[in-house]
């Protein structure tokens, strides 16, 4: 329990504020994450078709602009990215209550929120990875983001129970309202912290926007570990949306599942999350930074094979389903907590920005690919033909990642850039 004992970086006050503040608008996107889409369904009659491009629109400023927004973000200080995005977001989510007392809400409303929200997350979440290594120093960053992984999954246990009772209480559309108000609280907490972040240093000022973009992007092609992770990571974001586009389906028409018990199992899924953040800097120590992004594909892989492997006559399907989205919850966020520290500690301070907006683009850009993929599946194979092809596909991005992987080779973060593993791995294939 190392990410919640009194010392460390609890004993730095902004770092604490920074954690406030994201823990606060953590908080509220999970009430949101609930009430949006039931907004559509419920209020709103939306078709399949419409809740599609409700999904591939809020993943479309990934890749529309995270590229130039590794490129604003290193030209400027981060904290104003970070501002905006909060202010944007919750005056972006305020549309949706507003339309609904107005008469006047529609899908098309919902798309508008759903892309100004994401574009405010691709810049101003790009600019918060980039921030807390110039906060902090990057080596604290297994430990920093253990702690934020740890307040989002507490968020995630908690925060869907919270949104049930708004919702059945005052609407879905008036339950959004509490999450535009928490990024307006995550807006003053960030005013409050007091470090003065220095201004980038520009080695090349005078270079165009496509110039330093194509630096981010030979950045991360010609650094063996940052391209072993971009596209892994890429491949697991494929497998993870295949999975989204068909869960819910399977829970609710294989496993005769409704709402409420879904709300359930996703609640309980968090306490997997919740253990992975305060074990995963333990576990990183003891097993390496690579393999534990390794060993956390693994347990994905395991619990897609467990999602399909759900009888469907079970008098416990909420048991065995929040099992199964417990580890799974485990694994995604062991990786994710040291993916994020180990592509951040191998990178130069000047093209942080750069880095992160293109490992984004690279990883995320993709996905609605994936839901595609999945629905294809479900309709060839059956929707536990679908997971169990989604399981295999896990467990060869897992054996890769263990075996083959230059980023297996990470041990420990690097703390200087002569540590920087820059060479390939004579037993990895040329493609990773």
């Amino acid at each position: 329990m190392r990410v919640f004992r009194p010392g460390g970086l609890w004993r730095n006050p902004d770092f604490v504020r920074l954690w406030s503040a994201q823990g606060i608008s953590d908080f509220g996107s999970h009430i949101s994450r609930l009430a949006l889409p039931l907004t559509a369904a419920l209020l709103l009659h939306a078709t399949p078709m419409e809740m599609g491009v409700l999904m591939a629109i809020e993943v479309l400023p990934f890749a529309l602009f995270s590229l130039h927004a590794g490129v604003w973000i290193d030209r400027a200080r981060r904290m104003p990215f970070m501002m905006m995005r909060d202010i944007g977001c919750a005056l972006s989510l305020a549309l949706v209550p507003l339309a609904w007392a107005l008469d006047c809400l529609s899908m098309p409303v919902l798309w508008v929120v759903g892309f100004l929200c994401m574009t405010g997350e691709v810049i101003g979440g790009s600019a918060h990875q980039s921030y807390v290594a110039t906060l902090i120093g990057k080596d604290r960053l297994v430990e920093a983001h253990s702690k934020f992984m740890a307040t989002a999954s507490t968020a995630q246990v908690t925060a869907p129970g919270l949104a049930g009772v708004l919702i059945q209480a005052l609407g879905a559309p008036l339950a959004i309202l509490f999450n535009a108000l928490s990024f307006m609280v995550s807006a003053l907490v960030l005013r409050r912290i007091e470090a003065v972040e220095p201004r980038p240093q520009l080695e090349n000022s005078g270079e165009s926007v496509w110039s330093e973009i194509r630096a981010g992007l030979q950045l991360v092609w010609q650094t063996p570990v940052l391209r072993a992770f971009a596209i892994q990571t890429a491949c697991w974001q494929l497998l993870n949306y295949m999975l989204a586009a068909i869960l819910v389906l399977f829970a609710t028409r294989e496993l005769g599942l409704d709402a409420g018990a879904m709300g359930v199992t996703f609640m309980l899924g968090g306490v997997g999350s919740l253990i992975a953040a305060v074990s995963a800097e333990h576990i990183g120590a003891r097993l390496g930074i690579g393999p534990s992004v390794g060993w956390g594909f693994a347990a994905t892989a395991v619990a897609w094979a467990g999602f399909a492997l759900i009888p469907s006559d079970t008098a416990w399907p909420v048991l065995w389903l929040s099992l199964a989205q417990s580890l799974f919850s485990f694994g995604a966020t062991l990786f994710s907590i040291n993916y994020l520290a180990a592509r951040a500690a191998v990178t130069p301070d000047a093209l942080l920005g750069r880095m992160i907006a293109t490992m984004r683009f690279a990883t995320v850009a993709p996905a609605p690919l994936g839901a595609l993929t999945g629905g294809a599946l479900a309709t060839l194979f059956g929707l536990r033909g679908a997971l169990a092809a989604i399981a295999v596909l896990g467990a060869a991005l897992t054996w890769h990642a263990l075996r083959r992987s230059p980023a297996r080779l990470l041990m420990r973060l690097p703390t200087r850039s002569s540590d920087i593993l820059t060479q390939e791995d004579p037993a990895s294939s040329p493609d990773h």
